[in-house]
Formats: C-alpha cells, structure tokens, sequence
C-alpha cells in the first residue's frame, strides 16, 4: 500500500515546498494528510513546515513537526558535521512509520535526490527506506531535459519508482514532451511561478492543473 510520496528536486529552490503544499491539497481528497520534512537546514532562515502550513493551510495535525533541524543553509551532510552531529535515518524512519500510520505523508527531501546526508548516506538512501514513491520537481527552463533524466535515472537505478515530474516556471512544451519521452514518465503539471504566491492562488492551481489525470490518487487505492 503506497503511504504517500516523497518529494525530490533537479536542484535546490526549484519549488519543492510549494509542490509539496499543492500535493498536500491534493491528497485530502484521499483521506487524511499529514506533511514532513525530516531534515531541514539554515533553521533560523528557512522554515520549510511552516511555509506549507500557510499555503496549504493546515492544521497542527497535519503537520509532523519533529525531525533533523539544522541552523546552517548548507548540505546536510555538512550543516550536521559544522553542528557538531550525524544524521542517523533509523530514529526518521520511526517518525514516518508512525506518522503514516494514520495518513498519507507528504514527505519533502532537502535539496536533490544525491544530497549526502553522513558519511556514507545520500538522499536516496532515505527515500528507500520509507519505500515512497518519488515526485520530481524540475524547472521548465534550459537545461531541464538533462537535469531531470539524470534524476530519473539515479532513483531508478536504486529500484526507487518515479510517479511523475512536476515541472515550474514558464509552460515549455518540448521539454515536457521530451521528458515524458525519454524518462518514460508522466508530467503531472506545470506550475506557474506565482507572483505574488498565495494559499488561493495555489489551491486554484491544485485544483484545476495538477494530476488532472488523477495519476496519484489512484496510487493510494
């Protein structure tokens, strides 16, 4: 059974919490949702919870509040070493088991999908051990045809599923078409780059051009 799903990038700041907050929309309609970021760094600049909570306005039951949370923006790997502290994914492993006991968890990764987390550890490693499917958030722009089959590529080879691409910025045709060629995967919408960006913009969005397949939901049946 599919407990939820994990969102990964092509980069860092390419609207991973912005999606997770419109899969968080969209997954009310299955059920109970709950939202985590189990690692987040630079703390004290970005709060990444609390961004979704606004956006997608949640409540406090919605949101899973505990995790790895690090003062420092940089690598986790890095941000926890700098801290004085290792990344261990066992005690993120129980949070998720017991959040998603309950509801589907929107689980939001920190930077791209080979980010180190510890010494050995990547991004990927975490990801395998909830056994989520993977949503990929891309830019639309130049570059992105590459940049996005590299990530597909990686998680597929660590046997993780790749449910779809969200792409973000200006709509690009070609290149949704050539991802959803060459990575054999659907794109499940094309987010604008709101400006200014706000809890209605964004559940008009959700609502109306993402997964108008329904792609995901059916995953969770």
């Amino acid at each position: 059974m599919v407990r939820g799903f994990f969102i990964t990038g092509t980069d860092t700041g390419v609207g991973k919490t912005v999606v997770s907050a419109a899969l968080v929309l969209t997954l009310r309609a299955a059920g109970p949702v709950r939202y985590w970021k189990p690692i987040q760094t630079g703390i004290e600049q970005d709060d990444d919870t609390a961004a979704v909570a606004s956006l997608a306005a949640c409540s406090a039951g919605e949101l899973v509040a505990s995790g790895v949370r690090l003062p420092r923006p940089l690598s986790p790997h890095l941000a926890a070493r700098l801290g004085g502290t290792a990344i261990d994914l066992t005690p993120l492993e129980d949070t998720f088991n017991t959040a998603a006991h309950s509801a589907h968890v929107v689980v939001e990764g920190a930077g791209g999908a080979l980010v180190p987390l510890n010494g050995v550890q990547l991004m990927t490693d975490l990801m395998s051990r909830l056994d989520l499917p993977v949503v990929i958030v891309a830019r639309s722009t130049l570059g992105t045809i590459n940049h996005t089959l590299l990530t597909i590529e990686a998680l597929q080879r660590r046997s993780l599923y790749v449910a779809g691409v969200v792409m973000v910025g200006p709509p690009n045709r070609d290149n949704r078409d050539a991802i959803e060629q060459y990575g054999s995967v659907p794109v499940l919408g094309e987010m604008p780059m709101f400006d200014p960006l706000t809890p209605e913009r964004l559940a008009r969005w959700s609502a109306t051009e993402f997964d108008r397949s329904h792609h995901l939901l059916a995953m969770l049946r």
